[in-house]
């Protein structure tokens, strides 16, 4: 400390002392940034680097700065942007490899499900849930630090950024669409939704580069419980339509929460007894196998996967009872394969959701750096908040291009990611994993294929995937063995309907090309050979929601000269209602059929 105090000649312990300094004391000159840099800074600093001119000054420093950006400096700021460099070297491959693997497809397997559910909250189709519950989830894993959380599709962002798109893309009055009507609104509302993804992430972009990650310490514990209760109590409201089968619309705005319930209220007499049915036995199955799964934690090697056995027994119960057609249930519908080609958000309606893009970062980063610090006190490790910001921000802008809606951690599979084992943020590629077989191959699944009309001589039947080459073949014994075409002749259908629907031939097919993304050369070859084999078997074939894409491949292999422009057709249920006409002028059971049509 002498080269800081300089000499002094004040009196010893000893001594009697004088209120008022001495003469000859010496006190320490003011310790600017330059001579704090030149006593205790780095040593290959520069004398001259703070000397001269303020612009000669200013110069320099930017000089040394990006120097500092090589070497060493570009190292330190790799490990502080990419986590995975720091914490995967340290790995204990043994000792956390099984409960990372059995946790994150545990996560994988609820986030199917509950992305799909998710993704009606968000006023969207079911499978950009599913979008939503791959790409972010792979960012964060790359790009976060809290080694617990699970990221993904939330309840409260998912309701927020539904009642934005209900204002920015309302339905038609009339609410009656057709098919491509139905497409066109479902288009302009994942656009909304995903430039309200790409909105909120510029922005917690924008709290990266200001370094606004200290705001973290003015959230608590108990704001977030208070924060998630409530968004438990509006996702439960928000439900109520759907598990009483009333097909109410969504309330939005001002206490949107208490203009649902008296909505429900109101229409209860109204509610369906089928839809009540199955929502009452779902819960009977849920809340025991919760309770099971938190009595008996230290007891099970894994959390009982109750969402998923829901699914899969729903998904049996409707495809052997037909409860769509007959109790007109409402069904996930068709999960296309793959993914779409990634894309800009439309950046012209930036203006209008910057609003409702604020709110949705600012919750994003509360719940998610919030979430990361409990389990982070808890397992006694830190996360850093301004790369949680990077994190998330670069999350929802890259998943924004693939047409996912905003994002955050998620309460729920964090705590089942814990629950089951989760020592690190490699428990989030095991969850991809799982999300992205379903993607691939198994959403078929979830919709059951193919699907008949309880109605005689009438076979309505869905293909869910490009028809290409790698598929033709498959599309071509599919097709066949349920319009009972063999290779010998006519055959009996297979069908799971009643006996007078199996003695009954197919006389009228509705191929419903929704799914049929794209189609090579191979395979339109093979549609034009089913039009003909149709058509030589007396079946009339109708095509219905064929995209113009598609429809140009088909039309080029030939298929209109099997095929009249009047049996395409631009939706399922006007191709529907067309066959069920042709059945009642030609069918000596006819009554029967008129029944149906009225």
């Amino acid at each position: 400390m002498s080269g800081l105090l300089g000499a002094s000649t004040c009196p010893g312990p000893g001594e009697a002392s004088d209120p008022t300094p001495p003469l000859c004391a010496k006190f320490r000159e003011p310790l600017t940034e330059a001579r704090f840099q030149q006593l205790f800074g780095d040593t290959e600093l520069e004398p001259e680097l703070f000397s001269g001119p303020a612009w000669r000054r200013h110069c320099r420093q930017w000089k040394w700065r990006a120097r500092a950006c090589w070497g060493p400096g570009a190292w330190r700021l790799l490990l502080a942007r990419l986590p995975p460099l720091r914490w995967l070297p340290y790995y204990r491959w043994r000792a956390w490899l099984l409960g990372d693997a059995v946790a994150g497809v545990t996560v994988g397997i609820v986030h199917v499900p509950q992305g799909m559910a998710f993704a009606l909250l968000t006023s969207v189709p079911p499978v950009f849930g599913l979008y939503t519950s791959f790409f972010p989830v792979l960012i964060y894993t790359l790009l976060g630090t809290g080694r617990h959380l699970s990221t993904g599709t939330f309840a409260v962002l998912s309701l927020m950024t539904g009642s934005a798109v209900e204002r920015l893309v309302p339905e038609p009055l009339g609410g009656n669409l057709s098919g491509i009507q139905r497409e066109q609104l479902d288009a302009q509302r994942v656009g909304a939704a995903s430039a309200l993804a790409f909105g909120s992430g510029a922005l917690m972009l924008g709290m990266f580069v200001l370094q606004l990650g200290v705001l973290s310490t003015f959230l608590s514990e108990p704001v977030v419980k208070a924060l998630t209760s409530g968004a438990a109590l509006h996702v439960l409201v928000s439900q109520l339509p759907s598990l009483l089968g009333l097909p109410l619309p969504r309330q939005i705005g001002c206490f949107a929460l208490f203009k649902t319930l008296a909505a429900v209220l109101t229409a209860l007499p109204r509610s369906s007894p089928a839809e009540l049915t199955i929502s009452a036995l779902s819960l009977a199955l849920l809340v025991p196998i919760k309770e099971l799964n938190v009595r008996f934690r230290d007891r099970l090697p894994t959390p009982i996967p109750g969402e998923i056995v829901l699914v899969l027994l729903a998904s049996v119960l409707c495809f052997t009872s037909s409860l769509d057609t007959r109790y007109n249930v409402q069904i996930v519908g068709l999960l296309p394969g793959g993914f779409l080609q990634p894309h800009l958000p439309n950046l012209a309606e930036l203006p209008r959701i910057l609003a409702d893009s604020l709110p949705i970062a600012l919750v994003t980063f509360a719940v998610s750096v919030s979430l990361a610090s409990i389990y982070a006190d808890k397992y006694s490790y830190t996360i850093d908040s301004n790369q949680e910001l990077l994190a998330h921000g670069i999350s929802n802008l890259i998943s924004s291009l693939f047409s996912c809606f905003p994002n955050s951690a998620t309460l729920a599979t964090t705590s089942l990611l814990v629950d089951a084992g989760g020592n690190t943020q490699l428990a989030g590629l095991f969850s991809c994993i799982v999300v992205l077989s379903v993607l691939l191959w198994l959403g078929p699944f979830f919709h059951y294929l193919p699907k008949l009309l309880q109605v005689p001589g009438l076979c309505i039947l869905s293909y869910p995937t490009p028809l290409y080459f790698g598929t033709c073949g498959q599309f071509r014994r599919t097709l066949l063995q349920h319009l009972g075409l063999g290779e010998g002749g006519r055959e009996t259908p297979k069908t799971d309907g009643p006996s007078d629907a199996v003695a009954e031939p197919v006389r009228v097919v509705v191929l419903d090309c929704s799914g049929v993304t794209f189609a090579d050369a191979a395979g339109a070859r093979e549609a034009v050979q089913l039009a003909s084999r149709c058509r030589d078997a007396g079946i009339h074939l109708l095509l219905a929601q064929c995209n113009a894409s598609v429809l140009g491949t088909l039309t080029q292999a030939g298929l209109l000269d099997g095929v009249t422009p009047e049996q395409l057709f631009v939706s399922v249920q006007d191709a529907a209602v067309h066959a069920l006409e042709r059945l009642v002028r030609d069918s000596s059971k006819g009554s029967g059929i008129q029944e149906v049509l009225g």
